[in-house]
């Protein structure tokens, strides 16, 4: 592990300024999601269990510096008192008189969350001061904000600098699980990249026709491809004034060695509509009045195969309109079969995105991939090589 993580701190009878993700979504004060939550009690279990004390820092909503009552984290501070399972007090800002007052009312292994840390201008600008300020009532900074990472903010970056710092357990576990995929991988090492549009995925495509074996395409973005291949795709979605981005991704695939696999056949409709009537189609013969909804029963087959051949899977993205049947039946067919090779020890799979995460829990296989990322923007970051802020400040010298 090129990162410093909790077995390299002490903790013991010390503050701990714990960034953690707990921008889950709130309705009528309550919280209707505690995924998030559950992702950090680990961490947030063994720092108390040592003896430190938890002082969590976390962003809720964009309240862009101003105080703002919808935006407080105080609904958060009940649900995760609920899942902890133990008191966890409240302070109403993260920095000043009212934050320091609550730190020095903690005893050892207690829990404080401090109020949003957006709350204030200096979070996003990674203010030198503020910094310094949110400092003040810590001994030691430990990020298990993955999902933040890709920012550089005070609280996600800026403490790294100031603080002893390491990486909690759920930041630790996003990394071991990424550096497997990515950095180190077993071989050979398949991505799936689906979703509507390549415009939102170019430097993703771009970086891994670099660095996997084979790169399987689907969703919206695989019709940019087909027309770029001189295929009519009818009135499916597709951006024209991209097709000469998607030949210079077929290009560069090719001269790295990278496979890749695009439809041969796909699911077609006059309509975009829930049992929409539909037939298959050959990818040389998509009709005029047709759309491309999902993949067909013979590039399943080919999607099939090639994650046979693989020791490494990275998904990102479905390969239909998954939320509406039947054309989801593409990518539940592709995420269970991937499902199945993980759990018999021949695959190790991770995905992330937020309509990846969707569509696997949508399929009932989420559980069953290696590992499910739920950090959106930064899991992207990451898979198209770029250096992530707060990641960067925790590696070992």
């Amino acid at each position: 592990m090129s990162f410093r993580t909790l077995d390299d701190v002490n903790l013991a009878g010390r503050r701990v300024l714990l960034r953690v993700d707990l921008n889950v979504p709130v309705e009528n004060g309550r919280v209707t999601d505690a995924t998030r939550i559950d992702r950090v009690l680990p961490t947030i279990r063994e720092i108390a269990a040592v003896g430190g004390k938890v002082i969590l820092l976390a962003h809720f909503g964009r309240p862009k510096g101003q105080r703002s009552e919808k935006d407080s984290l105080k609904p958060v501070a009940a649900a995760l008192q609920e899942r902890l399972g133990q008191p966890v007090a409240f302070a109403g800002d993260c920095v000043g008189p009212a934050a320091a007052e609550a730190v020095a009312k903690l005893a050892d292994g207690q829990v404080l969350l401090l109020e949003n840390t957006r709350f204030h201008a200096g979070e996003e600008k990674n203010d030198p001061e503020f910094v310094k300020a949110l400092a003040a009532n810590g001994d030691v900074y430990v990020n298990d904000a993955f999902s933040a990472a890709h920012r550089a903010h005070a609280s996600t970056e800026g403490l790294a600098h100031v603080l002893p710092a390491c990486a909690g357990r759920a930041m630790q576990a996003e990394l071991d699980a990424l550096t497997a995929a990515l950095e180190k991988p077993k071989r050979p090492i398949v991505a799936v990249v689906g979703g509507a549009k390549v415009s939102t995925k170019i430097d993703l495509l771009e970086n891994l026709a670099r660095k996997v074996d084979a790169l399987i395409i689907g969703g919206g973005m695989a019709n940019t491809f087909l027309l770029a291949q001189g295929k009519a795709v009818g009135k499916s979605l597709a951006e024209k004034d991209l097709t000469g981005t998607a030949l210079r991704i077929l290009a560069a695939a090719e001269q790295a060695g990278c496979a890749i696999v695009l439809p041969v056949d796909a699911v077609v409709a006059k309509e975009f509509a829930a049992n929409a009537p539909s037939r298959v189609c050959d990818v040389d013969v998509i009709p005029e009045d047709g759309m491309i909804l999902d993949v067909g029963p013979k590039s399943m087959e080919r999607v099939r195969e090639v994650i046979d051949g693989a020791a490494t899977l990275v998904w990102n993205g479905p390969f239909g309109a998954f939320e509406i049947p039947p054309f989801d039946a593409g990518t539940v067919t592709a995420a269970r079969h991937a499902a199945a090779r993980t759990k018999a020890g021949a695959l190790m799979s991770v995905a992330g995105g937020g309509d990846t995460v969707a569509a696997l829990n949508h399929a009932g296989v989420a559980d069953d991939f290696s590992y499910v990322s739920t950090a959106g923007g930064a899991f992207l970051e990451w898979l198209e090589g770029k250096l992530l802020p707060g990641v960067e400040a925790l590696r070992k010298a």
